[in-house]
């Protein structure tokens, strides 16, 4: 059993001998590594020093006032169910034109009217038109009914479309008139 032992012990040696070698190498090695950068730090030393850039100089932003508050939105898309009558208004200094601040807002004052459809009628004394808004609740409206968020008042209710005439805030500061149709949408 002794001869086995001793084997035992000199592999251990040779283990041991081995790893205290590869220490050795690897430690030498790190120390040149750390001789290079301490050369190279101290040649950045001995660089001239360079001053900082200046910022740069900032443009001056030029005002612009926009003036097309009237007009329709770029951005949103007009339903083929919606049609703008533009016209050409005659803005008299302080016409009197103005939204009713007193008036208490009907629910579907809340949306745009691009945003609202007609989706039929219902006929009693008078016709109600049948609106159904984004979310898909549908009220019932007739002539003299608010809806929109320009203040449009309902005009005429028939079978096939709404007449509207809504205030908006022109360009100038002024309020003035905008006639709006709604048709009825086709679900075929």
């Amino acid at each position: 059993m002794m001869p086995i032992r001793r084997i035992n012990n000199m592999k251990d040696n040779i283990l041991l001998k081995s790893v205290l070698i590869l220490s050795f190498v690897l430690l030498s090695a790190c120390q040149e590594e750390k001789d290079n950068l301490q050369t190279y730090i101290a040649t950045l030393k001995l660089q001239p020093k360079t001053g900082i850039e200046p910022l740069p100089v900032v443009k001056e932003q030029v005002i612009f006032n926009y003036t097309a508050n009237d007009l329709r939105d770029p951005f949103q898309a007009v339903p083929t169910n919606v049609i703008v009558e533009e016209k050409n208004e005659e803005v008299v200094d302080d016409n009197g034109l103005h939204p009713d601040e007193d008036r208490r807002k009907e629910a579907l004052e809340a949306f745009p009217l691009e945003e609202l459809q007609m989706v039929g009628t219902l006929e009693n004394d008078v016709i109600w038109a049948l609106i159904r808004t984004p979310e898909g609740i549908i009220h019932r409206v007739k002539a003299g009914n608010y809806m929109g968020q320009n203040d449009g008042q309902i005009l005429v209710v028939s079978e096939s479309k709404i007449e509207l005439k809504e205030i908006v805030l022109g360009g100038n500061g002024r309020y003035s008139e905008r006639d709006k149709t709604l048709s009825i949408i086709d679900e075929s």
